[in-house]
């Protein structure tokens, strides 16, 4: 899986509006990931002309974490399109929210949390919307005991 992929293969139409035909881009397969999520190709700056959003489907495997983080200095905004998710948060991560398919979540930027997919057997598949057009340059990791105990280092 790769996030160095030329983005702007996949887009259709210019001029004002892009498109990309999911359906049409690896059979609609994930191909990009970061911290144990992986990503559709998506519209951000890799792409479009977009200066202040992105969105993707991002996917989080069965059983899978992925880690503590922040987003600094932008806002994120999911629908859930398919399973169940827990967000630890919070500076300590001390707060517990649960989410299923149908569910809206959003992220206030700065605040610590930590995305598990509450599932063994069924992926967690959201739309994902940012207001930070450069996707993952503004995510910092952010210490948790899950880290720590899989001997993730960043």
């Amino acid at each position: 899986m790769s996030s160095d992929i030329d983005l702007n293969q996949f887009i259709d139409g210019g001029d004002g509006i892009s498109t990309i035909r999911t359906s049409e881009v690896f059979g609609g397969d994930n191909f990009r990931g970061w911290n144990g999520i992986r990503y559709k190709a998506g519209l951000s700056a890799k792409n479009t002309s977009a200066q202040k959003l992105s969105m993707n489907v991002a996917t989080v495997a069965p059983g899978a974490i992925a880690y503590a983080h922040i987003h600094d200095g932008f806002e994120l905004m999911l629908y859930i399109l398919q399973g169940s998710v827990r967000h630890i948060y919070g500076e300590n991560l001390e707060h517990t929210i649960d989410n299923v398919a149908g569910d809206f979540i959003y992220i206030e930027p700065g605040v610590p949390h930590e995305v598990y997919n509450l599932s063994d057997s069924e992926p967690v598949m959201a739309v994902v919307a940012r207001s930070d057009a450069s996707e993952w340059q503004n995510i910092i990791a952010h210490p948790s005991d899950a880290r720590t105990r899989d001997g993730v280092h960043e």
